[in-house]
């Protein structure tokens, strides 16, 4: 399984903020990391019902959370405050005015570590949850699982923990993706109050 680091460094971003610290409160519990997008080309993907979603961008921000007791990283993929794309004909009413998303993307891992220079690692157990306001859900990678479970490199345990991991954020972040919205914009507050703070970047 591959080790990715939640600063993102291998999307190639340059001098670009990044900030992760440790929450606890009635909303949340867990690591929350937040990345600044100064640069960069504008990347795109297709979907059914919000059509193209852009997911890289200058002024993008994406927040990634790791909740406590779970096996997931969800990268909220905003635009650039208070903004979303008016190419977007079926974008709902936002939920946040100046925190608007363009897509989640939620990883399944086997677990996180923390490198030399303290950036959270995580392990990524291939399966991914992509879901958008417009309503789109989508269970990503299934092929590379598979591969993975028939090759050997993960376990029967292994193998059925993603899925089980996969049903639970079907059912708790896609179930009612307004809900979830509101809840990410709570949280990106918290952030984003803790920066303002002085919270101090790790780049």
């Amino acid at each position: 399984m591959k080790h990715k680091r939640l600063n993102r460094d291998s999307w190639g971003f340059q001098h670009y903020p990044y900030y992760q610290m440790r929450i606890d409160e009635e909303i949340f519990h867990g690591l929350a990391c937040l990345i600044r997008l100064t640069d960069g080309e504008e990347n795109y993907w297709e979907t059914p019902k919000a059509g193209r979603i852009q997911v890289t961008g200058t002024g993008m921000t994406w927040l990634e959370l790791i909740p406590d007791d779970t096996n997931r990283v969800i990268t909220i993929k905003y635009f650039p405050d208070r903004t979303h794309d008016a190419q977007r004909k079926h974008y709902p009413a936002p939920v946040h005015e100046i925190y608007q998303p363009s897509v989640w993307y939620v990883d399944i891992t086997e677990g996180i570590e923390f490198d030399e220079h303290g950036i959270a690692v995580y392990i990524d157990k291939y399966l991914d949850v992509i879901f958008t306001p417009e309503g789109d859900v989508k269970i990503d990678d299934q092929d590379e699982l598979e591969e993975a479970w028939k090759s050997g490199e993960l376990s029967d345990e292994q193998y059925h923990a993603a899925w089980e991991e996969a049903e639970v954020i079907l059912r708790d972040l896609c179930a009612d993706i307004p809900k979830t919205n509101a809840w990410c914009a709570q949280v990106r507050q918290i952030v984003e109050d803790r920066i303002a703070g002085g919270e101090e970047d790790l780049t």
